[in-house]
């Protein structure tokens, strides 16, 4: 909901009888500042948190001026809700289950308790926003499937950089381009942090050190571009992608080979390092027809002088921006950001460190492994660890740093839920490809 679309979503918000009743499960930084934006847009009413952590919840509640009840049961959360004043809780299996509850957001760091609450919400008919992209990642073919049973829409937010990135895609495709490269700009990387290389940098910016580790290793940034590819679908050229350095996104231009990649691959996901400006994104596009070069010769020349040319946003703004997707979802029906591909691309796991066999796996951020994109391969010989299901597995044999780890190398609970719900997301993206 961009532009004059995003005027008529104001003004349908504003004139709304009964407001748009949301509930947040997770109180970070995206979840927190969700629960500032939704206090402030019209139509729109944040009225459940949870938190394993309630003191966040509660001091969001206090700096808002909220009356809160901080419940311990659905009937309690629903009774609080009736009276208007704010449910919090620490479980967010009562978030998903409330009846009061028109939009579920998903923005914990967790991923097995995540698919928990995200298929309860959706049997109890919510419109399902995740925030959470580990989850909405290994997860989302299935969860997708599941709203479209339960009549209700399952969805990305708006705001990060994957959906703002589709968004750059949508424009550009509309105005007649073809896509040649979904893009993404990163400021730094070093693929062996870890929970305490990044302590100083993490206190900075107030992050959880494992989340913030996962930022510093590139994992999340292949997160985000698995996702733009599943949703688009696209591919990647190379494992992790290739990441040049640059000064200015603008620079893309001449940091890809662009007629030998498009040749090659045909549209990718991909990214520049350490380009300005920062919490951007970018999109390059094919155009040669003739009339439209003259045109655009008159715009900047920093945009290309064709046939590729480069379109860019400078930032993206989670919280401030998911209001628009809320909005979509209620008052439209409609989804903005969806694994409509299946799982063309996932993002497996790396060792970080020589690790030997028997020892433990500690997932996305952790001390033992970075997560790559790669193409999904068709042999399951060669199919990987999925970082968003690394977490808690044991090495049946040693791995080489910087070596792939194969999903036949690790043992695991076959009962665990995540690798359950997995196979429902891989099966559910074969059905999809059929």
């Amino acid at each position: 909901m961009q532009n004059i679309e995003g005027n008529f979503a104001l003004s349908r918000l504003q004139s709304l009888e009964n407001k748009i009743r949301v509930g947040i499960v997770g109180i970070g930084s995206a979840g927190g500042g969700m629960v500032y934006q939704s206090h402030v847009t019209p139509g729109i009413e944040c009225v459940a948190l949870a938190d394993i952590h309630i003191e966040r919840a509660i001091a969001y509640a206090q700096m808002l001026k909220r009356e809160y009840r901080v419940v311990q049961n659905l009937a309690a959360m629903q009774q609080a809700i009736e009276l208007g004043v704010l449910a919090i809780c620490d479980d967010g299996d009562l978030v998903a289950r409330c009846g009061l509850i028109d939009v579920f957001v998903e923005s914990s760091n967790s991923i097995t308790e995540a698919g928990r609450f995200c298929l309860t919400a959706l049997e109890h008919q919510k419109h399902l926003v995740m925030v959470n992209a580990e989850a909405d990642l290994i997860f989302g073919p299935y969860l997708m499937r599941r709203a479209q049973d339960h009549g209700v829409v399952y969805t990305s937010c708006d705001g990060d950089q994957h959906v703002v990135i589709k968004h750059l895609v949508d424009d550009l495709q509309l105005w007649g381009f073809e896509l040649v490269i979904a893009g993404n700009i990163k400021g730094f990387l070093d693929r062996y942090s870890n929970p305490t290389k990044i302590i100083p940098e993490a206190n900075k910016r107030y992050l959880d050190y494992q989340m913030a580790a996962s930022y510093t290793d590139g994992t999340k940034l292949n997160i985000e571009m698995a996702l733009t590819a599943n949703a688009l679908g696209l591919s990647t050229a190379v494992p992790g992608m290739h990441g040049p350095r640059a000064r200015h996104v603008r620079d893309a231009l001449a940091r890809f080979d662009l007629p030998a990649l498009w040749d090659k691959h045909g549209a990718v996901v991909d990214y520049v390092l350490g380009a300005e400006p920062r919490g951007g994104v970018f999109a390059i596009g094919y155009c040669d027809n003739a009339y439209q070069r003259k045109m655009l010769a008159w715009f900047p020349p920093e945009m290309g002088a064709g046939p590729f040319y480069i379109f860019y946003r400078p930032y993206h703004l989670l919280h401030v921006e998911a209001m628009n997707t809320l909005a979509a979802a209620c008052l439209d029906h409609r989804a903005q950001f969806q694994p409509r591909f299946g799982f063309r691309t996932n993002v497996y796991a790396f060792a970080k460190r020589d690790l030997r066999q028997g020892e433990k796996l500690d997932g996305i951020g952790g001390y033992a492994c970075y997560g790559l994109i790669e193409n999904c391969a068709e042999d399951d010989a060669r199919a990987g660890l999925p970082i968003c299901l690394a977490d808690g597995v044991v090495l049946e044999r040693d791995v080489a740093k910087d070596e792939r780890i194969l999903l036949a190398a690790v043992r695991s609970d076959p009962n665990r839920f995540d690798f359950q719900l997995y196979s429902k997301a891989l099966e559910e993206s074969a059905r999809m490809a059929r």
